[in-house]
């Protein structure tokens, strides 16, 4: 096997592997949060206990319910989307007209008590969730082993992400999403119901960190702690990406998470800090983001 640099292309190839599973988290849970700073203007600091609540529900299905994996992957983001509307409605919706920064206090408030909750009810021990038997196994493509269920979850947040960015980028439902957001008022008088798309969207972004949550919960063991130790570097994702931009937030999720895994095999010491150190680069040339723009 050749070296690049003085390493194996085995070992730098599974660390761009590595990479490409934590850029589809960070995709994935990013482009959420875009979707719902950038239509609603809401700071959602509960996505990533939203995030650990979709993986809980497919634990709880799995253990309790006989629910399986491919079941949960459709009915945790259902539930999760569900729950996140009755957050919106009744909380967030009263403070919708204020700063930015209340709706920030107001989400983290809510993640720190779903996280209480879900650690008082399984405590902070990691839970194990079984890989289903059709994702079991890897598969040796010559130049390095593929875990069959990585290679699951790089696509499925992949086709998830494009899927999103085209619903709404080039569609009708899309173009009244950011009428709404342009000019809620003027969308109103068109007759579009604009307090149901902002409530139905906020659903969605939640439903995408639920979906992630599920996708997830075989990888790392399921606790309450998780989306806690991940949402900081995915707002660090969004900022590079472009506060509300979602190609941003996809191209970004996945590029950093290839970056932070090169990082660990060149420089391993840095690896858990390379994301911050981008994203105070980016802010000081290109305060916006790099796909963002100056309002």
């Amino acid at each position: 096997m050749l070296d690049f640099l003085g390493v194996p292309t085995q070992v730098l190839l599974g660390q761009v592997l590595l990479g490409l599973i934590n850029g589809a988290f960070y995709a994935t849970l990013s482009l959420g949060l875009a979707i719902i700073f950038g239509l609603l203007n809401i700071i959602n600091f509960a996505h990533g206990a939203l995030y650990m609540m979709g993986a809980f529900v497919a634990w709880i299905g799995l253990n309790y319910l006989g629910i399986n994996y491919w079941c949960a992957l459709v009915l945790a983001p259902i539930l999760v989307g569900a729950i996140g509307i009755l957050v919106q409605r009744t909380l967030i919706a009263r403070i919708a007209h204020l700063d930015h920064l209340y709706g920030l206090l107001l989400t983290f408030g809510v993640a720190l008590i779903v996280q209480g909750i879900f650690r008082n009810g399984f405590g902070s021990t990691g839970l194990p969730y079984q890989i289903p038997d059709a994702l079991q196994g890897a598969r040796n493509l010559g130049f390095m082993i593929l875990p069959i269920y990585r290679g699951w979850v790089i696509c499925a947040s992949f086709v998830i992400c494009l899927a999103t960015w085209f619903l709404i980028e080039k569609t009708k439902l899309g173009a009244y999403l950011r009428a709404a957001t342009e000019d809620p008022v003027l969308t109103q008088a068109f007759g579009i119901n604009v307090p149901l798309l902002v409530t139905l969207t906020y659903g969605f972004g939640v439903a995408l960190a639920a979906f992630a949550g599920v996708l997830a919960a075989p990888i790392y063991s399921v606790d309450a702690n998780m989306g806690g130790d991940l949402i900081i570097v995915v707002f660090a994702v969004v900022v590079i990406g472009g506060m509300g931009s979602i190609m941003g937030s996809i191209v970004t999720g996945f590029g950093l998470g290839v970056v932070e895994g090169l990082t660990k095999v060149f420089y391993p010491e840095a690896s858990s800090t390379v994301i911050f150190a981008i994203m105070v680069l980016v802010l000081l040339i290109k305060p916006a983001g790099l796909f963002g723009r100056i309002a």
